[in-house]
């Protein structure tokens, strides 16, 4: 006792700042705090307004109860207690009378019931046989009670099914899985798809000049170049041998497109050349009088009797395939446009241009969709996947993935430390990155990642100007990759089987 005497004694710090307080507040210790009429008008006021209606289903203590006869005998929802349960915690449930208020003016109070549950003291022998465990009652309020989502329901708006990052309890035969909000699965990184590497399976040569274009025909039975001989060459795609030259053009020729729909072949290059071929009689049978410069590039659409070019006059211009006919002229890029790529479905167009910026066109309304401009260098090069809705654009050092319709970013793929100059992609989603300096960077479509490089042996006698690569094009089956550059090739890439692969693949068969 002395030593409790002792600790407790006046002269402890502790224990007089612990007093002096419990002596002005020991005789209201326990008490409820005196309502303020004029401040609950307020408040219930504030809440009863129509903009203010998220809050209008919270259920309000009835204060006035609790002044008639105190905690002990009413409790927050204006049920009377009776003497076998005061002192007790009791349980309700809350449940509506419709699911939603029918107006702007009807607030969740008035469609809203609260059930007191039977206690044991109450209940009897009601209780043992088939009353309802406590924990299942609160349960059921969990369940009853409205949502989370509710709190943003006003009339005449739409709100979210749920809250943002949270999925709502499911309910299941006999009973709940669970009744509070869980958050939902983070989302997963796509699965990497492994890719065998690529190997140089063959050099052609033939050009005499550096070979600025390259197209592979519908069929993949050859494939077509240009250069800046000034020639137009024909090969075999699968031996390699020189099938037909073409030549009528006056200066370089920078792009080439082979129909699908007919044994046309289009060229353009030079000053504002463009040129239509009619393979059969192996003569040109159209010219176009297009760009007021250099011809940079051109594409046809996949379904579309379209054909789509772009120059150094910072235009984008579309024909009529079929006809010498001009369709059109996109203006909006303020230098010149480098690549153009149509939609395989869609009346669209995507362009790059030396101004840093990526469009896309609307070949209906003919003018800018949206306009891209995350990339900080020159975009010359654009490629659109086969099957998927997406597209990349490649920049020095840098590609950039986006989704159809809208330009929607994806992604970054930044390790070809490199003047990107073509991009090409094979339905098996396989990304090929050609350079000024003649490296060749292959990835995976969906997750970006880089997964072999190809980079030239450094020669004394040469230089990265005539190593350079121009153009690149996968065939139509997807297992060869052709690319045209300054050192006036055409090679043919293929993935690489290692002789016991080969072996394994000859038992198995």
């Amino acid at each position: 006792v002395a030593g409790d005497a002792q600790e407790h004694s006046e002269h402890q710090p502790g224990y007089r700042s612990w007093k002096r307080p419990r002596d002005t507040f020991g005789a209201d210790y326990g008490e409820r705090v005196p309502l303020d009429e004029e401040s609950h008008q307020v408040k219930r006021a504030f809440q009863e307004r129509p903009e203010n209606g998220s809050g209008l289903h919270m259920p309000t203590l009835q204060e006035s109860l609790w002044e008639r006869g105190g905690p002990s005998s009413w409790d927050p929802h204006g049920y009377k207690q009776s003497s076998g349960n005061q002192g007790g915690d009791a349980q309700y449930m809350v449940t509506l009378t419709q699911a939603y208020p029918s107006g702007p003016d009807v607030t969740y109070r008035a469609i809203m019931n609260v059930h007191r549950m039977p206690t044991q003291s109450s209940a009897g022998a009601q209780s043992s046989v088939g009353a309802v465990p406590a924990y299942q009652s609160r349960l059921d309020e969990d369940w009853t009670a409205p949502r989370g989502c509710d709190i943003y329901r006003r009339a005449g708006i739409s709100e979210p099914s749920q809250l943002p990052g949270m999925s709502m309890p499911v309910r299941e035969a006999g009973g709940y899985r669970n009744s509070a909000l869980m958050p939902e699965k983070a989302p997963t990184m796509p699965k990497l798809r492994w890719h065998r590497p690529w190997k140089l399976h063959r050099v052609i040569s033939g050009h005499l000049d550096c070979v600025r274009g390259i197209a592979v025909e519908p069929g993949n039975e050859w494939f077509v170049t240009g250069s800046a001989d000034r020639t137009i060459r024909i090969w075999d795609l699968a031996s390699g041998e020189l099938r037909l030259s073409l030549s009528a053009h006056t200066s370089t020729v920078r792009g080439v497109a082979v129909s699908a729909r007919q044994l046309h072949l289009f060229s353009c290059g030079g000053h504002a050349e463009l040129k239509c071929w009619d393979l059969e009689y192996r003569k040109v049978i159209r010219e176009y009088t297009c760009h007021e410069t250099v011809v940079n590039g051109l594409d046809l659409h996949p379904t579309l009797d379209v054909l789509v070019t772009c120059g150094d006059d910072a235009t984008a211009q579309i024909w009529d395939a079929r006809t010498k006919a001009s369709m059109g002229t996109l203006r909006g890029h303020t230098r010149s446009v480098a690549a153009v790529k149509c939609h395989r479905e869609e009346a669209q167009v995507v362009t790059g241009s030396h101004d840093t910026t990526v469009r896309i066109w609307d070949l209906v309304a003919g003018r800018t969709r949206v306009t891209l401009t995350d990339h900080r260098r020159s975009a010359r090069a654009v490629v659109l996947h086969p099957r998927d809705d997406r597209f990349a654009s490649g920049s020095p050092g840098l590609i950039k993935q986006w989704k159809f319709p809208d330009g929607e970013f994806i992604q970054d793929l930044s390790e070809h430390n490199a003047m990107i100059n073509a991009l090409a992609v094979s339905s098996e989603g396989i990304l090929a990155s050609g350079a000024a300096d003649g490296s060749l960077h292959f990835w995976d479509w969906r997750t970006g990642y880089n997964f072999h490089r190809i980079v030239p042996d450094a020669k004394q006698d040469s230089s990265d100007k005539d190593s350079a690569i121009f153009a690149c094009v996968f065939d139509q089956s997807g297992r060869r990759l052709l690319t045209a550059g300054a050192d006036k090739t055409i090679k043919v890439y293929k993935e690489h089987v290692s002789q016991k692969q080969r072996d394994n693949k000859k038992k198995r068969s």
